[in-house]
């Protein structure tokens, strides 16, 4: 019986170090593979009780093996702006291209710690293998929606088409002309005066806010410092789509800035705290910066010529996609010729209770299981989750000097084993042979 046991022994130990023999090829086969988490494999030893004053029954040795994916490996920069890593605690979801391709209803979502996507024929940012970048998209204003933080249903693949053309409407403008004081005293002669500012609209196209200001001069008495100004709109066909009465301070200190502003004809109301009206254009919604009460800036009344300054602060003609790069918090912005950019999707960081309980699959992704516990999508740098990193990618965590260093230890004791079980064939040989 003791012996049989040693024999059984011998045959547990093989088979433990042959495991850990495989967790030791796998990591350094992957040494060089990003975003790889490497493997341990631990012993424990099985005990038989038995009556130990008369026999011992060996018995022997098991193993188990883990994936330490709440490990971390180093990040190198790459040339490569859609090349994404995560810098401290979390997940990218992914999902396949084939999928995809299949035309699922539901995509099934895994989760990767790095990945170099490129975007395919489609626009699909994609890996080589096939792993597809997941996100949410964004309006088309480039602002975020609410979505879901414990479900996947939101979650889209991130494609940009490489041809994509954007308009870039214009969405605020200022003012900061001058008006002549002199054009409100008694005996001026009422002359208007006009200026134009350009403006893009939703289609990309070029329109012009017209603006005409008009003195109120007295009969009699000083100065009334009141002018009404017009605005039409080019866009809209040259309607008129604001009239307004402004009044202008002529005290010492604040004189020249604006004292009230009054909409007539059912305008959109002046904001007197930021200085802005909220226009409706042909173009689309802009807001009119004419300036605040009784600050400088914006519209004044001084003693000088007529001086019109006005432009708009953002939008741009028609412009071209060149390129897409992704912040630390996650946006991923596209970049336009013309100078601007919009954010299009936000990629969630998710993150679980036990990451070590997730199950590996292929291609450095990792499927939720119930060990692993559940999962909630965040805000990259939120919570515990790191931040997103482009021009990066994540190394694998094998550590080459430590495994062949753990290889040969596994040779020998594997040989050591091999030794038990000839040494056990032996004395059961000399055990056959008392009958002789």
């Amino acid at each position: 019986m003791t012996i049989a046991s040693s024999l059984n022994a011998g045959v547990a130990g093989l088979n433990a170090n042959a495991n850990r023999l495989s967790t030791i090829s796998d990591n350094i086969a992957n040494a060089s593979t990003y975003g790889y988490k490497r493997v341990t494999s631990d012993f424990y030893s099985v005990v038989i009780h038995g009556d130990l004053s008369t026999a011992y029954s060996a018995g022997g040795v098991r193993s188990t093996t883990h994936r330490l994916i709440d490990e971390h490996g180093p990040l190198l920069v790459t040339q490569n702006s859609t090349d994404l890593s995560l810098d401290g605690r979390g997940f990218m979801p992914v999902t396949t291209i084939d999928s995809i391709h299949r035309g699922d209803s539901t995509l099934p979502v895994s989760l990767a710690t790095t990945g170099s996507f490129k975007p395919d024929a489609d626009g699909i940012l994609r890996t080589s293998a096939g792993q597809v970048l997941m996100g949410w998209r964004a309006n088309a204003d480039g602002t975020m929606g609410t979505y879901s933080r414990n479900t996947m249903s939101d979650l889209t693949p991130v494609q940009i088409a490489p041809d994509l053309l954007e308009a870039n409407p214009t969405t605020a403008m200022t003012l900061s002309a001058n008006l002549p004081a002199k054009a409100t005293q008694v005996g001026a002669n009422g002359q208007t005066y006009t200026m134009s500012v350009p403006y893009y609209g939703n289609l990309g196209g070029q329109e012009t806010l017209d603006y005409v200001f008009t003195p109120s001069v007295p009969q009699t008495g000083g100065a009334t410092n009141t002018w009404t100004m017009q605005i039409s709109d080019s866009a809209s066909g040259g309607a008129v789509i604001g009239t307004y009465t402004v009044t202008f301070d002529g005290t010492q200190g604040a004189g020249g800035t604006i004292a009230s502003v009054t909409p007539l004809n059912s305008s959109p109301a002046y904001d007197s705290a930021s200085g802005v009206i909220s226009l409706t254009t042909g173009g689309g919604p802009l807001a009119l910066n004419i300036g605040i009460l009784g600050e400088k800036g914006g519209l004044s009344q001084l003693d000088a010529n007529f001086a019109p300054i006005g432009k708009a602060t953002n939008g741009s003609p028609v412009s071209r996609l060149i390129s897409v790069e992704i912040d630390d918090s996650g946006f991923l912005h596209a970049n336009y010729g013309q100078g601007f950019s919009k954010v299009v999707y936000q990629i969630p960081v998710v993150d679980v209770a036990n990451p070590n309980g997730l199950a590996s699959v292929s291609n450095q992704t990792y499927n939720i299981t119930a060990e692993s516990g559940s999962f909630f999508l965040w805000d990259a740098g939120d919570g515990p989750t790191g931040n997103v990193m482009g021009y990066s990618m994540e190394q694998s965590t094998t550590d080459v000097t430590s495994e062949l260093t753990n290889l040969i230890s596994t040779q020998r004791a594997y040989s050591s084993n091999v030794k038990v079980i000839q040494t056990v064939d032996e004395m059961l040989q000399e055990t056959a042979n008392l009958k002789r």
